[in-house]
């Protein structure tokens, strides 16, 4: 049960970062009440290392507004509670921030089971909805103050293996066969709709096309079955721990290909490239931030400097570049906004930020159909000479080769994918 007896919550003065991640209560400064933006986060369960990176974002933008004197003349305070990764929470949670704190503003927490589950609520409510990496969540509502923050686009779950099945296309010879797998959850069952889409249309055929539970710890089974099937492309739609499961036993069974990779989540997380190290060598996945020259925004650098130094004491991802640039983006738009606007009404914001072009840490981002980026930007990225298990060559350029789209393309696709000889 989650303890809604103590509420946490960020008040951050103009000099030093106040709080930690679990949250603390410090007396407002500035002139007039503190303006308060309410969320759910995961700070402890499957979702937790996400959840807890983000807030980390949350904060360090929290620090710099209240620095700069607030928004509206008033200071920021975040007020949050842990929902345990458990989507039964959220609803709770977010009736108390609204009747009980009283917040201003509604955030969602990260990932799509939480955000949809607080979506109801917040609807009822009226209010200005920003959320965090939620997959296709406004789907079904079409919830017309709703903005995600990951760069699927409207259609997500073809994005998710359109660059793969593209490049795939464009070699010399053109491969002629795929296995897809994935495991038996949302996120894989989406993206293998999705890719069994984009390889029809490719012209590929389809020799092998399986789940397995989410359960599952041992894919050699699986991985023989594809072996056997003798595909020219393997891809994987899968979560953290079948990810690196996956890759693994690839390696242990021997199977090569001509491209293997995909929708794998994991590999972007700074715990799985440091355990696979070299494994990763020529996988072909996907990712939404990597250093290349092609991706210098504006702040970027200035931000994950700013983040890394936090890290390590908070005990959240070291490299921070898969969700936390996204999540203090969220706040760049919520703090334009809220500027431009001039008061906190979530009609006017919502208005306002489906109607307009913000430039963020992660590029200029518009708003289309759902909330969603207008302009998808899943990356498709190449592992390359990755060395050892030192986390620190992947803060450098030429380790994660962005493939697809031409627009920030900064390599070529190399193939075959080999495994490790033993």
């Amino acid at each position: 049960m989650t303890d809604f007896t103590r509420r946490d919550t960020l008040v951050l003065g103009g000099t030093a970062l106040a709080g930690s991640l679990a949250g603390l209560s410090v007396p407002a400064a500035g002139q007039g009440a503190p303006i308060k933006i309410g969320f759910s986060m995961a700070l402890t369960g499957g979702l937790a290392g996400g959840g807890r990176a983000a807030l980390l974002a949350y904060q360090i933008w929290a620090e710099e507004v209240n620095q700069k004197g607030g928004l509206l003349g008033r200071k920021v305070e975040l007020v949050y509670y842990d929902d345990q990764s458990n989507p039964a929470t959220v609803p709770g949670i977010y009736t108390k921030l609204l009747d009980v704190d009283k917040v201003d503003l509604v955030i969602s927490g990260y990932a799509t089971v939480p955000t949809a589950a607080a979506m109801p609520v917040v609807i009822q409510r009226g209010k200005l909805f920003m959320s965090l990496f939620a997959l296709a969540a406004n789907d079904q509502f079409r919830y017309d103050r709703y903005f995600q923050i990951q760069p699927n686009g409207p259609e997500a779950k073809f994005e998710f293996s359109k660059g793969y099945f593209e490049l795939a296309s464009a070699l010399t010879p053109k491969p002629q066969t795929v296995a897809l797998v994935g495991a038996d959850a949302e996120f894989s069952i989406l993206a293998l709709e999705g890719a069994r889409e984009n390889a029809k249309k490719g012209g590929f055929k389809i020799v092998y096309d399986r789940t397995y539970p989410p359960s599952t710890v041992d894919f050699a089974p699986i991985v023989r079955a594809i072996k056997a099937a003798n595909p020219d492309l393997l891809f994987i739609a899968s979560y953290p721990p079948d990810s690196s499961g996956m890759i693994r036993t690839i390696h242990e069974v021997g199977f090569g290909a001509r491209m293997v990779g995909g929708g794998m989540i994991g590999l972007q997380f700074a715990a799985l490239k440091q355990q696979l190290g070299p494994m990763l060598e020529g996988v072909v996945a996907y990712d939404l931030y990597v250093p290349e020259p092609t991706m210098t925004f504006p702040g970027i650098e200035q931000f994950l400097v700013k983040y890394r130094e936090r890290a390590a004491p908070a005990g959240v991802d070291p490299l921070g570049l898969y969700i936390p640039p996204f999540a203090y983006s969220e706040m760049q738009i919520l703090e334009a906004a809220v500027k431009a606007v001039g008061s906190l009404d979530d009609k006017k914001l919502a208005d306002h930020i489906r109607a307009n072009t913000f430039p963020t840490i992660v590029g200029d981002l518009k708003f289309g159909d759902r909330g969603e980026w207008a302009e998808p930007r899943i990356l498709l990225v190449q592992y390359r000479g990755v060395v050892g298990n030192d986390l620190e060559q992947f803060k450098q350029p030429g380790k994660q080769v962005i493939l697809h789209p031409a627009k920030y393309k900064s390599g070529d696709l190399k193939v075959p994918f080999e495994p490790i000889k033993r």
